[in-house]
């Protein structure tokens, strides 16, 4: 089986839109992962982001079921590389470490939002439209803590727009959203191009991948 593996010193899982339920044990992640799977603006938004880069311009999924895998893969490697290195947000003040696992959860649901207005730009799309909804949200897990919450969301909206390849993570935890993003590659779901008659590097090499693992390691692999 084909697969590829991204090394950070922890033992193998596989990616899958199932992993995001085993990081669930902390009550405000749980909680909001819940508010944002049953909420109809932000499940509006994943469809439409479909609509427009899978319908319309023959691109691969940006919908819930991506939004669910890249949250999973941004908490299982927050959790590994904060066993080396202290989150960006809990070293310096900005909240503890069930904050932080909501800047990496939260930023990579919502990352791709923007692209149902354009896929030009989608990353400024993204954060304007996740703006309210960030603090609607976690007003809902921080009752009466005004202060936090906008922290927080700050955080959050730097996860969403650095998610894009050119534009540095300054946090820990928006590297994670960063790097998870890449790894919803598995089991054809970065094979639409391809069947749609795209053909080009991205598209061709897409169709050998059957498994995306976080393995242990010190570099990246695929075979």
């Amino acid at each position: 089986m084909a697969r590829c593996a991204i090394l950070i010193g922890c033992p193998m899982v596989t990616v899958s839109n199932r992993l995001i339920f085993n990081h669930l044990a902390m009550p405000r992640v749980k909680r909001v992962f819940e508010i944002l799977e049953g909420d109809l603006e932000v499940q509006t938004y994943l469809w439409m982001s479909n609509e427009m880069v899978v319908k319309r311009l023959n691109y691969n999924d940006h919908g819930p079921v991506h939004a669910r895998i890249a949250a999973g893969s941004s908490l299982e490697i927050l959790d590994h590389v904060s066993k080396v290195v202290e989150p960006t947000t809990v070293a310096n003040g900005i909240c503890d470490m069930e904050g932080a696992k909501l800047v990496a959860m939260v930023g990579s649901y919502l990352h791709d939002i923007g692209n149902s207005v354009h896929r030009t730009e989608h990353i400024m799309h993204s954060c304007y439209l996740a703006a309210s909804i960030l603090e609607r949200v976690y007003s809902t897990v921080y009752p009466g803590e005004p202060e936090k919450v906008l922290r927080i969301k700050c955080e959050t909206l730097h996860a969403i727009y650095a998610h894009e390849d050119p534009i540095m993570a300054l946090s820990i935890e928006a590297g994670s959203a960063k790097v998870a993003d890449g790894t919803d590659m598995a089991e054809g779901r970065a094979r639409i191009p391809y069947k749609g008659g795209k053909v080009d590097m991205h598209s061709l090499s897409a169709t050998s991948i059957k498994r995306v693992d976080i393995d242990v390691g010190h570099r990246s692999r695929s075979r």
